[in-house]
């Protein structure tokens, strides 16, 4: 199943080429991942509370059209659990109105005991624990 969230691309958001900032496009997935997580049942408050944090490991970004002042794009997000990993992926694709894709995000992260400070064993079970619907983060 794959989630999406619809984005404005605001004016402030754009470098000295008029483009939308290759920074922003980060930001843009970490709206859309908080969203789905939000939808699922996990807000940031539950989440914290878990003893758990969210972390970003690696981030990559392929671009192919760029995005403008007042562009509208849809920007999807899916869980990549790993089979007995500590890790998983994120991957969204941002996507304007007529379909063109701007980019590709993938993401690598885990969740962290806020204690311990290291990476819980098994992520996919925290996260089926916390959400309402598990069904949401392909579990």
């Amino acid at each position: 199943m794959t989630f999406s969230v619809p984005i404005l691309v605001r004016g402030y958001e754009l470098d000295t080429q008029g483009h939308l900032n290759h920074a922003v496009y980060h930001q843009y997935g970490e709206h859309a991942r908080w969203e789905l997580m939000r939808a699922a049942g996990i807000d940031l408050d539950k989440f914290i509370a878990s003893g758990v944090g969210a972390v970003v490991l690696e981030s990559t970004i392929k671009y192919y059209r760029e995005l403008r002042g007042g562009d509208e794009v849809t920007v999807t997000c899916e869980f990549d659990w790993k089979d007995g990993s500590k890790v998983f992926e994120f991957h969204h694709r941002v996507i304007k109105l007529d379909g063109t894709v701007s980019a590709e995000i993938r993401v690598v992260a885990g969740a962290m005991d806020l204690t311990e400070r290291k990476l819980v064993a098994d992520p996919r079970e925290h996260f089926r624990a916390l959400a309402d619907d598990p069904s949401l983060l392909g579990l």
